[in-house]
């Protein structure tokens, strides 16, 4: 019987361990871990709350869970309560899938202003993420900057925009509904460096901006080349500019505005104990594409700045680390010897939720291939015999389910759930 480990149980690390499973068939123990007591991982915290739709791919992991084989051992933290060495010791085979939490940094002055938070943080307060539950983003301003032209930056965009109603349905968390009903927010501007043609934006979030009841966005037409270039771009792409193209001739008929600021990099945060105002430097695309500066600067006010611009995986003891892409050091997911790596943590912050799928299903065969013969690993007990010397107690599959029964019942009207948000709250429940 293999034994293998999966740290991480957002989308990599269920695809991976459906992979693995199908492998196996039969002959294989699986544990998915997680330092949260919770799965599900970028599906809970960061797919956003009004989409709800993308978040019932958890179902399929639910089916992955009833695999007699699979095991979630919550509210373990690797590195913490055991290290990458012992559980090389006790399974065949480990797997991070710990996908890429932390904000990248802007490398500006003034980014470490109050009023200055990365997209993790801001998406992590909204939707519940106990790292960031004590946030308290300033909504306290008329005037907000989003930096980034992904599909993050109109997450982020649209959240602050929408009204209490239009959450309906939705399970953005309590504290987050509650502040964003008090927002002073009426202008929110979305800067990018390069320029319509050049955005990570899919057409179906942008739609949602043109459908939202108190805001409008806009975009101005001089930032356009001939409408004649958009018959070179993506199918995508062009149907995204479209939409772009639309909003340059929208009435402003509604209290808040999202306005796109184009060909717009930014140098500077500046505000006397707090963020007041984004210093950009237009820019312009060289021959090649690039953005290259000008020299014109001018002054975005904004008393909340939310910097969309990527992440990072954060480091873990005796794994190596590439510093530079910001994840762990791999040749087509292998670390090192028995040691692996799936989605984020494998090649960046980039792709869909399916784009981890093939990941997954990559690694597992890469496994299949390698795994020498050899005695039988102490795997999952061996594992629970180490937490319980450490005092840690994890957390099951059934855990799970009773949290998600106490948040199912403590939800607002209309809403799927109202999720706990602090660690406490989860043992608590549980009865730890």
């Amino acid at each position: 019987m293999r034994q293998f480990a999966v740290i991480g149980s957002g989308p990599a690390g269920f695809y991976t361990v459906e992979a693995l499973a199908k492998a196996y068939s039969g002959t294989a123990r699986i544990d998915l871990i997680d330092r949260l007591p919770v799965p599900y991982g970028l599906i809970r915290f960061g797919v956003a709350p009004d989409h709800q739709s993308i978040k019932a791919v958890s179902r399929r992991y639910d089916k992955v869970m009833e695999d007699e084989a699979v095991r979630f051992v919550g509210n373990v933290a690797v590195g913490r309560d055991v290290a990458i060495p012992e559980l090389l010791d006790l399974y065949d085979a480990v797997v991070l899938a710990t996908g890429a939490p932390h904000d990248r940094k802007l490398g500006i002055p003034g980014e470490e202003l109050p009023g200055v938070v990365g997209s993790a943080a801001f998406v992590g307060w909204y939707n519940g993420h106990p790292d960031f539950a004590d946030l308290d983003p300033p909504l306290d301003g008329a005037n907000a900057a989003v930096i980034g032209n992904g599909n993050v930056a109109l997450d982020v965009a649209r959240i602050l925009s929408k009204t209490r109603a239009e959450f309906a349905g939705s399970d953005i968390v309590g504290h987050a509904l509650d502040a964003l009903e008090g927002s002073a927010i009426r202008e929110i501007t979305l800067v990018g460096r390069r320029g319509p043609h050049q955005i990570a934006m899919t057409p179906k979030e942008l739609g949602e901006l043109g459908h939202l009841e108190a805001a409008r966005p806009h975009a101005e037409s001089a930032d356009f080349p001939p409408v004649e270039a958009d018959a070179a771009l993506e199918p995508g792409v062009r149907k995204s500019v479209t939409h772009l193209r639309e909003f340059t001739a929208m009435s402003a008929d509604k209290p808040k505005r999202i306005a796109f600021d184009f060909f717009a990099r930014p140098v500077a945060i500046e505000g006397d104990g707090r963020a007041e105002r984004l210093i950009v430097e237009r820019t312009m695309l060289d021959d090649s594409g690039a953005s290259v500066g000008t020299g014109e600067t001018y002054a975005i006010p904004a008393s909340l700045v939310v910097s969309c611009i990527g992440y990072s995986t954060p480091p873990i003891d005796a794994v190596p680390y590439d510093d530079r892409g910001g994840r762990f050091a791999n040749v087509h997911g292998l670390i090192a010897d028995r040691l692996y790596c799936v989605g984020w943590a494998r090649r960046g912050p980039s792709g869909t939720i399916g784009t981890n799928r093939p990941d997954g299903q990559e690694v597992a065969e890469q496994i299949v291939a390698a795994m020498p013969e050899g005695g039988e690993k102490a795997g999952g007990e061996g594992l629970y015999r180490l937490l319980a010397e450490r005092g840690v107690r994890p957390t099951s599959f059934a855990d799970w389910r009773t949290i998600e029964a106490a948040e199912i019942a403590a939800a607002r009207a209309g809403a799927p759930r109202e999720k706990m948000v602090r660690h406490d709250h989860w043992l608590a429940t549980l009865g730890h």
